[in-house]
């Protein structure tokens, strides 16, 4: 690809500065990347559930390493700026979550997102002290790095069944004066909630959709303030879904209806050719 990543970090910290919404889909694996490079998207997020998936996985399974190739090759394939979903780090120690920031940058990426409980569905929250302890280690690691990086904070609180806006709003202001650069909630779903998160933090507020429940828009979102908005793993489980639902008629009534809508061939070979 023609752009360094010096210039793909430029790009994507401008995306964060420019005052307007932008929206960063989650590609799954190479193909999906290039083809949401095609469609005219700004900038690309790498998605644990997606690629856990693509592995034959479930979700948070996925190794550092195996995670480090998987971003190897998302930042080879387009000439985006690539943000990681890099969970909990793959660290419980601040030092290693300076060290293993460092090495993912090392990748091509220009971002990413660190969160404040385990990988495991339903882990608990970390203490709030560790937690920031945590995301300042992330800090003084782009520090570090020689370009631009933007370092979102994740406050994992929806993902419990107590969750708590108050928690919420604490968390994300403590990240906030941690040094992070974006605030992100995952799966806050109503207007109300986005609104509060907004008003709590003064730096860009990112919000994901495309999850049951959810009905919220990019249109509510621009009026709410939000600066950027994901996809998380949507896009591979409407991938999954519709291939699921193909093989199941084949399978079962013996008829490949499901597809008649699909790209072709030479549809496919024509958005993949690098002419």
């Amino acid at each position: 690809m023609s752009s360094t990543q010096q210039q793909r970090a430029e790009a994507f910290r401008d995306l964060h500065e420019r005052k307007q919404i932008f929206l960063m889909p989650n590609p799954w694996d190479k193909g999906s990347a290039v083809l949401l490079e095609k469609l005219g998207f700004e900038a690309l997020a790498s998605t644990s559930a997606g690629f856990a998936f693509s592995q034959g996985m479930p979700d948070g399974t996925p190794s550092f390493k195996q995670v480090l190739n998987h971003l190897r090759e998302l930042c080879a394939c387009t000439s985006l700026p690539v943000s990681a979903d890099l969970e909990a780090m793959f660290a419980d120690s601040p030092e290693d979550v300076y060290r293993h920031l460092q090495q993912a940058a090392a990748c091509g990426i220009v971002g990413a997102s660190i969160q404040d409980s385990g990988s495991e569905p339903g882990a608990p929250l970390l203490p709030l002290s560790l937690a920031v302890e945590r995301v300042h280690a992330a800090v003084e690691a782009k520090r570090t790095l020689g370009h631009p990086f933007v370092l979102t904070a994740r406050a994992e609180c929806f993902t419990l069944p107590d969750a708590s806006m108050d928690d919420t709003l604490m968390r994300l202001q403590a990240y906030e004066k941690a040094g992070a650069d974006v605030l992100f909630a995952p799966w806050i779903k109503t207007e109300e909630q986005v609104r509060a998160v907004v008003a709590a933090v003064s730096k860009p507020v990112s919000v994901m959709l495309g999850f049951a429940g959810s009905t919220l828009d990019v249109a509510t979102l621009k009026t709410l303030g939000v600066r950027r908005v994901s996809t998380g793993g949507s896009f591979a489980r409407t991938a999954y879904s519709a291939m699921m639902a193909a093989a199941s008629e084949f399978r079962g009534q013996g008829t490949f209806h499901r597809t008649q809508n699909s790209l072709t061939g030479k549809q496919l070979n024509e958005l993949f050719s690098r002419s």
